[in-house]
């Protein structure tokens, strides 16, 4: 018998002004499992939006939201760029835009509700009005 194992992972590198200030790794939840299986039928949902926020509830594979959305914005490039194994994804916060204590980002297949593929949870990222922030997603397949 074949074992193949097929993994899904994550990693995020969030920019404030140009300048990395985190990179951190990130939980595929079971929902974005679902539609990435769903995607290989061509019934599931694309990537499109990536949502920030300001809770600090543990990450946990059933999650569906982030626990205190503070705001979603589209991404640069919808349905992300994917090269090799890899599929990018990219959102930008103008200043202005998601100001706050950003502790959770999440990826999403809609402007509001939608399909959570991944979140994460980090310590306090704080933008100002004047702020830009960038954040990368990257998921590999393995």
């Amino acid at each position: 018998m074949i074992n193949e194992n097929f993994k899904v992972t994550g990693a995020v590198t969030i920019r404030k002004n140009g300048e990395v200030v985190k990179e951190i790794p990130n939980t595929i939840v079971t929902a974005g499992k679902t539609d990435i299986a769903s995607l290989i039928t061509g019934s599931g949902s694309v990537m499109t939006h990536m949502g920030v926020g300001t809770g600090s509830a543990a990450v946990a594979a059933g999650d569906t939201t982030l626990d205190t959305e503070l705001d979603r914005n589209a991404l640069t490039t919808s349905g992300g760029t994917a090269s090799t194994n890899t599929v990018e994804f990219e959102s930008v916060w103008n200043a202005g835009d998601g100001t706050g204590a950003i502790t959770e980002a999440g990826l999403f297949s809609a402007s509001s509700v939608g399909t959570m593929l991944a979140r994460t949870v980090f310590s306090s990222v704080n933008k100002s009005a004047s702020d830009i922030l960038t954040i990368t997603w990257t998921v590999t397949v393995s």
